[in-house]
C-alpha cells in the first residue's frame, strides 16, 4: 500500500541540567508551549522521553543527553526558536542547546516506553494488533511492563511495548502515527530498540 502518513522529523537539542521532577513530561510540555506556543496546533506533535535515572531526589539527567520532539516538517524552522533557551521545570531547569534535524529512519524494531490505556493487558493487546491492521502493519509485539505518569491532577497509565519484524515502510508508518494519546507526554513513541530484551 502506498504511504499517505503525515511526515515527521525529530527536532533534536543537546540539553543540560541536573534533577528533574519525577513526572517531568506534564511540566517539561508546559515549558516548551510557554516558549512555542505552535507545538499545540498539531495532534502529531510528540516529545520523546529523556533518557533519565531515578534517584530519591527525582530523575537525573545523563551527560549528553538529547531533548526530541518529533514534529511535522513544516515546523522545523519553529523549532529552532527552543535552541539555547532555559525551560523551568517545577523549579528544576534544563538548558536546551544546539538543534540538529534528524529525518525518521526504517528500524525493524521499535520501542515505546508507554503506550497509556485504561485496560488490562490482554485487552490492551488486542487493542495494538487492531490499530496495526488498519494501518496496514504486520508485525510481531512484546507488551512489557505496567508503568504510570502520575502528579495530583492528573494519571495516565499503559504499558512498554516492543513492535518487531517490522518492514522498512511499515516502521516509518508506525514512527510517523505512534498510538494511543499523549504523545505530548511521550506517550505512543516510536523509537529504534535494538534488541527485544530487557524490556522495561
Amino acid at each position: 500500500m502506498s504511504d499517505t502518513s503525515p511526515k515527521l522529523i525529530d527536532a533534536v537539542f543537546d540539553v543540560s541540567g541536573d534533577t528533574l521532577p519525577a513526572a517531568y513530561p506534564f511540566a517539561l510540555w508546559h515549558a516548551l508551549l510557554h516558549h512555542l506556543p505552535l507545538l499545540a496546533s498539531d495532534h502529531l506533535v510528540g516529545v520523546v522521553p529523556l533518557r533519565t535515572t531515578h534517584n530519591e531526589a527525582g530523575m537525573l539527567l545523563p551527560k549528553r543527553a538529547k531533548l526530541v520532539l518529533r514534529i511535522p516538517m513544516e515546523m522545523a524552522e519553529h523549532a529552532a526558536s527552543l535552541a539555547m533557551q532555559q525551560l523551568d521545570l517545577e523549579g528544576s531547569t534544563l538548558q536546551l542547546g544546539n538543534l540538529k534535524l534528524r529525518p525518521l529512519q526504517p528500524y525493524p524494531t521499535l520501542h515505546a516506553h508507554l503506550v497509556s490505556t485504561d485496560d488490562e493487558e490482554v485487552q490492551f493487546i488486542e487493542q495494538v494488533n487492531t490499530r496495526l491492521t488498519e494501518l496496514g502493519i504486520v508485525a510481531n509485539l512484546i507488551c512489557g511492563m505496567r508503568n504510570q505518569l502520575e502528579t495530583p491532577q492528573r494519571k495516565i497509565q499503559g504499558y512498554s511495548l516492543v513492535i518487531h519484524d517490522l518492514k522498512p515502510e511499515a516502521s516509518l508508518r508506525l514512527q510517523y502515527t505512534g498510538l494511543g494519546a499523549d504523545r505530548h507526554y511521550g506517550c505512543g513513541i516510536f523509537v529504534p530498540y535494538k534488541a527485544i530484551t530487557d524490556l522495561d
